[in-house]
């Protein structure tokens, strides 16, 4: 399949920060959310003004995370909760190489990464999964608060018919759940969200962070729960961040001992202790790097 480059993206007029949460699972939100705890060990004014990012990019894990943060409720108090053993995440018997697998299977052959992504579109949308309003609670559990921020938070989704990229926010007639529940509607294993005429899946089956949508930004910061070395099945990294230039971008990925915390299965809710505990040692260890980028 031919990779495709990032299309130039509308820059983002007068801004200085921006903040990219990636996709990954239970097991990512629990550990962006050490690393940010990590940071603010290390350095509390900085991750403080990091919090009051001028956008906020979500993507899958990263919706969820972005939707907390920019909530108003403390990040230590949104940290304690991944700490809990309660949750009101469901429980998947799933197998994340396995699932990736399936994914790479249902895009073999394609010639354009748009007609791959309508493939895993059908996927998604043919697969047999909880009931949405299941799903809905779930997600509407993660939200300490329902409406939109005042500040600009982009929310990624892809059209589960058409293969495109949908930037939601709160000028989109979406509802802050309905963006977090779509975003973070993994292909094959949790239903799609109908918003308006769309039906919405995943916006990790676009890119993993969506970075390019920073673009514009003058620092960014971009944390994502993968090595630094994973392939990437939808996007590259490397390419985004190219369409940021001249901006100074840091990125914080996982090591080798957060994904032994992800295990086999990054979207159990047994994976949130650890994994929050394991951002916030390498939140923690990358504070120095975050000062001397951010403003």
């Amino acid at each position: 399949m031919r990779r495709r480059r990032p299309r130039p993206r509308a820059r983002l007029g007068r801004v200085s920060t921006a903040l990219v949460l990636a996709g990954g699972g239970v097991a990512g939100i629990a550990w962006e959310l050490g690393v940010l705890r990590g940071l603010a060990d290390a350095e509390p004014a900085l991750t403080d003004r990091i919090l009051a990012a001028d956008v906020v990019v979500g993507t899958s894990a990263g919706a969820s995370v972005a939707a907390q943060i920019t909530s108003g409720v403390p990040l230590d108090d949104l940290y304690q909760a991944q700490l809990r053993p309660g949750s009101a995440e469901i429980e998947v018997e799933i197998d994340t190489d396995v699932l990736l697998a399936d994914l790479a299977a249902a895009m073999a052959g394609a010639a354009t990464p748009e007609e791959a992504r309508r493939r895993v579109g059908r996927l998604a949308l043919a697969a047999d999964t909880v009931h949405p309003s299941v799903r809905l609670a779930a997600v509407d559990a993660r939200l300490p608060v329902k409406r939109w921020p005042d500040r600009r938070l982009l929310v990624t989704a892809v059209d589960a018919d058409t293969g495109e990229r949908v930037v939601l926010t709160r000028d989109s007639g979406a509802t802050l759940l309905d963006a977090v529940a779509a975003s973070a509607a993994v292909p094959g294993v949790w239903p799609v969200v109908t918003v308006g005429d769309r039906r919405l899946m995943d916006g990790g089956a676009w890119s993993a962070a969506n970075a390019d949508l920073a673009a514009g930004a003058a620092h960014v910061l971009i944390i994502r729960p993968v090595l630094a070395a994973t392939p990437e099945p939808w996007g590259n990294l490397t390419e985004e961040i190219e369409t940021l230039a001249p901006a100074a971008v840091h990125v914080i990925d996982a090591d080798p001992a957060s994904i032994e915390a992800f295990g086999a299965n990054a979207l159990s809710p047994a994976t949130r202790g650890p994994a929050a505990r394991e951002g916030r040692r390498v939140g923690a260890a990358h504070a120095d790097h975050v000062a001397a980028l951010w403003p």
